[in-house]
């Protein structure tokens, strides 16, 4: 038996962390009353998402009922997003949670890859470098999304925050006494200005350890900007200037003394973080909206994970004996897509990953169901004459593709060719959480025809074949279905199974080997639907046992408990628990492997983190990609979904052996000392008090799907870079180290394996092997090169894991890193806007407003060196917008936006959108009369675009009118 280990809260852990961290504290807060860059990110998220979504809600005629306040929770702004969003209705905020966090999670590690970095953080006056740094995140953000990359988006976006927050904490900007963003930081095109030059001194030395005056009286009445310098290893910095200050900081010790931080509440200008704070909600809101106006409404909440249903993704082999399989992938799609269209149920998006042998992919990613069922129709079955087909090549590109904590279906009936990569997709699957189900079709026959033309080897997929999906299947919290053809459309019911709302897994478990054995799960008040997957030999037999005594067993079809459906090695258990909350119970008789699954719909559910503490200037936890280490400490970050009155009495980390136990409640924190070697699942029990069908709280258990696995093996991995320019090159220094419960043995030695993979078969080069010598500390260091192709489109997303195995092959762990293509900034104007004419005959009288028309006529341009506008929308107002496009002075196009609406809606605003992503607004009201004077009439044959998506081709008369009424924005 594994032994029991207790959890230990990680407050005093915190509280001894607090010295090392000049920026606002990434993750954890250590009084406990301290705004955090997670606090800020996600009110930003929040309250940015539900405007966003009374726009739309008021645009469309429906009500929007959630004040917009500091108060907001991701399950208040999703029920309050979602149409049918009532407070019984089942709703996931699984996606909303794990994107925010990893926003907020690449936020933190902005602290440990650009710890210290000035212009990361805007110390030592570094504001221009601070800016470039916004511009160009905001431009991998932009691009990112273009591409529909939004895993890639939101670490971009997540580390751009952390920079525009630092500002606030770490200049005078609130000492200035600003109540207002510095817009301009989002504002490349606008000129820095009042900023404190090199020799003008700005602080004083602090008196008796109190610093609120210690910047210098005439900086503040000049309105001069500064920054605190900081360095933890000199003391030098400019004559007169000021310092960050804290302990670290060494440049706080030389006069003038003291700083002028706003980090946290015992900073030296803590009594100012409320302030600061308040105003970096208020920047990340700012920057959000330039995003949201770039991007578009609807994708903007696909940026943000805000999601009503689950993606569909499949991954298909195409060879010449899966027409059968490709036919049921689409019936199957099809009939999902035709019977969830226009529903809370429809997919949020479609992903489809078609491989063979030699080729795979590529990757079609949409939110159009009907381009999805024509992609699908287009797939066909031929060729693979050599049988194993390159399966899991397919499967790397649908797992960095997907959202996080998708699930995937894999449809063959071959062996992989790439079996090389099971530990890549293994890493992939660990850091993603997505599960992965494979359909196994004729895996029990020995030989079989292709359908095709063509005098080619009868393929086989023996038992050691179907065992590597089986494994993948296993550390996902999958299941791999073994099937003939023909049972096919018996197996795909769990397809449909997992596109539910707010499926959650209650109990799982792999018996391998097999034996007999009980177990038991709890069924609450909020479950609905609830079904169990048993897979395993044709022997197997079991029993169910509901919490009042009723038993049903394996050979009865439909009894009093559940109705059992079998395909090949499937049984498919719809339960029927009339309200029998408690305990129930499943035994299974069988020697050979088998899984169990219980999976039912419900809000309430869980998400985690694997986290790290990490010390130095910037000390706090951060995101830990990797393997926890075999006998040391692993820390989760633990947030409950769907409920505020659930109280967690106990996370487990099970294995087959048994549990390690933890109490709290709420979202926490909990480090599990001295994890043994195994392999583990997370799983959490509690109480919900919001249960409906008891007058009292009724307990829950929910389970994570994805395994945790240990290692002794540390792979460390940091690149200096996250955004690759097109047909650069960028290195990637890692360490491998042997480590003895969790800290590195410096007397060992060894000789590893290294594999660095990456998902767009990007040109790479790496060591395949290194070693550790003796003296070598227990570690070794090496390199990986990367190199992104001229032609690859900005915006590209790429992932890269770095493996390293031991000399027999029992021991592995990795690090993955994500990495965006971007091009170059070059463009940072935004369009310009010139009011052509405002004219309306509005009567005075709001009575009569319906029976009269106004007209609002602008030229918007993206200059001669520009990216040129790519699109024109209407941000304020109810009327109609078509635009044209004519020939410009110096051969600049101009983009004509002509707006009607009735004089009941008198304001309107425009956004025109260039190329990367500049947004230039203009704005115009209804007048009284038509002032416009003529100075020259431009006529040309133009395209003329409405707001209904007609196109014609007509001769336009462009007036230019020398008294304009321009509002810029």
């Amino acid at each position: 038996m594994a032994s029991r280990q207790t959890v230990v809260f990680l407050v005093a852990v915190v509280i001894s962390l607090s010295d090392f961290i000049h920026s606002f504290q990434p993750l954890f807060s250590p009084d406990g009353n301290s705004t955090t860059h997670r606090d800020i990110t996600l009110r930003a998220v929040l309250r940015k998402t539900a405007e966003v979504c009374r726009d739309m809600a008021a645009s469309e005629g429906r009500d929007f009922r959630l004040t917009i306040d500091d108060s907001l929770s991701t399950d208040k702004v999703q029920r309050a997003c979602s149409t049918t969003g009532t407070s019984t209705s089942l709703l996931s905020t699984v996606l909303f949670q794990t994107s925010i966090a990893n926003m907020y999670f690449s936020n933190a590690k902005v602290d440990v890859v650009f710890a210290l970095s000035e212009k990361h953080h805007f110390d030592d006056e570094t504001f221009q470098g601070g800016r470039d740094v916004i511009t160009a995140g905001v431009a991998a953000v932009k691009a990112s999304v273009k591409l529909e990359s939004f895993v890639a988006g939101r670490w971009n976006l997540g580390q751009v925050c952390h920079t525009l927050q630092d500002f606030y904490s770490h200049s005078n900007w609130v000492e200035l006494g600003n109540k207002s963003p510095y817009s301009t930081l989002i504002s490349p095109d606008q000129p820095l200005e009042n900023l404190a030059g090199l020799s003008v001194p700005t602080c004083r030395n602090c008196t008796g350890g109190k610093c609120e005056n210690n910047l210098l009286p005439d900086l503040l009445q000049q309105g001069l900007l500064t920054s605190g310098y900081f360095n933890i290893s000199s003391p030098a910095k400019p004559a007169g200037k000021c310092s960050h200050g804290g302990s670290f900081d060494r440049t706080s010790r030389k006069d003038p003394v003291g700083g002028i931080s706003k980090d946290d509440l015992g900073s030296s200008h803590g009594s100012l973080h409320p302030k600061a704070a308040d105003l970096a909600v208020n920047a990340t809101m700012e920057l959000l909206e330039d995003v949201r106006v770039a991007v578009g409404d609807k994708n903007f909440l696909r940026l943000m994970g805000l999601s009503q249903s689950s993606v569909l993704c499949f991954v298909i082999d195409t060879t010449g004996s899966m027409s059968d399989d490709i036919a049921e992938a689409k019936r199957v799609s099809f009939a999902i897509i035709d019977s969830k269209r226009g529903t809370q149920q429809e997919p949020s998006a479609y992903i489809l990953v078609p491989f063979n042998d030699p080729g795979f992919g590529p990757v079609t990613m949409t939110a159009n169901a009907d381009f999805f069922k024509d992609s699908i129709n287009k797939l066909s079955a031929s060729g693979g004459g050599d049988i194993p087909e390159l399966c899991l090549s397919g499967l790397q590109l649908a797992l960095t593709a997907a959202p996080p904590s998708s699930e995937i279906f894999v449809f063959t009936d071959a062996p992989a060719k790439d079996a090389h990569l099971k530990s890549t997709i293994t890493a992939i699957i660990e850091s993603t959480k997505s599960v992965v189900t494979f359909m196994l079709t004729d895996v029990l026959a020995s030989r079989r025809r292709r359908r095709n033309t063509q005098r080619v080897s009868p393929r086989i997929m023996n038992q050691l074949d179907a065992q590597l999906y089986r494994d993948l299947a296993r550390a996902s919290g999958g299941q791999a279905i073994e099937v003939t053809k023909s049972d096919l459309t018996l197996a795909t019911s769990v397809i449909e199974d997992s596109l539910a709302n707010a499926v959650v897994t209650v109990f799982q478990v792999v018996r391998n080997p097999g034996r007999p054995d009980n177990f038991t799960f709890i069924v609450d008040g909020s479950l609905r639907n609830l079904t169990a997957y048993i897979t395993g030999a044709s022997s197997l037999t079991f029993d169910i046992t509901s919490p009042t005594g009723v038993s049903q067993s394996s050979s009865q079809s439909s009894g009093p408990l559940a109705t059992i459906t079998t395909a090949g090695n499937l049984r498919r258990l719809s339960l029927n628990t009339d309200n029998q909350t408690g305990s129930w119970e499943i035994s299974v008789n069988s020697k050979n492997p088998y899984s169990v699954k219980v999976t039912s719909q419900s809000s309430v559910n869980f998400i985690y983190n694997l986290v790290e503490a990490h010390e130095g200037a910037h000390g706090d936890f951060s995101l830990k990609e990797g393997r926890p280490l075999s006998g040391g400490n692993a820390s989760l970050m633990i947030s409950v979904t769907g409920s505020d009155k659930v109280k967690v009495t106990e996370v487990t980390l099970f294995d087959s052996s048994g549990p390690t136990e933890s109490v709290g409640s709420g979202n926490f924190l909990v480090t599990f000392s001295g994890v043994p070697a195994g392999e583990f699942v997370v799983r959490m029990k509690g109480e919900d008090g919001s249960s409906t069908s008891r007058s009292t709280a009724t307990s829950f258990q929910r389970q994570a799907s994805t395994q945790i696995k240990t290692s002794s093996i540390s792979v460390t991995a940091q690149a200096s870079n996250t955004n690759i320019e097109p047909g650069s090159t960028i290195s990637v220094p890692f360490t491998v180290s042997t480590t003895t419960n969790g800290i590195v043995n410096d007397s060992a030695t060894g000789m590893f394996t290294v594999r660095a993979n990456n998902d767009r078969s990007y040109t790479s080069t790496s060591p395949s092997s290194i070693t550790i010598a003796s003296g070598d500390g227990g570690t070794a260091n090496g390199t990986v090169t990367l190199t992104a192709p001229a032609s690859a489109a900005s915006g590209t997303d790429m992932t890269l894991t770095i493996e390293a195995e031991n000399a027999a092959a029992t021991d592995i762990n990795y690090a993955v890193l994500r990495f965006s293509v971007v091009a170059k900034v070059t463009d940072i104007t935004r369009p310009v806007c010139q009011t052509v004419s405002s004219s309306s005959n509005c009567p005075s009288s709001s009575s009569l407003c319906a029976s009269s028309q106004w007209s609002f006529i602008a030229n918007l341009t993206d200059g001669i060196n520009g990216t040129g506008i790519e699109s024109i929308t209407i941000r304020k107002g109810n009327g109609t917008l078509n635009t044209s496009t004519v020939a410009g002075a110096g051969g600049a196009n101009v983009t004509v936006a002509t707006y009607s609406a009735s004089c009941c809606s008198q304001n309107v605003e425009l956004a025109a959108v260039d190329k990367v992503g500049n947004v230039g607004k203009c704005a115009g009201q209804a007048r009284q009369t038509t002032v416009a004077t003529t100075l020259t009439a431009i006529t040309a044959a133009v395209n003329t675009t409405s707001t209904g998506g007609h196109t014609l081709s007509i001769s336009h008369c462009l007036w230019i009118s020398v008294v304009v009424s321009l509002l810029w924005k």
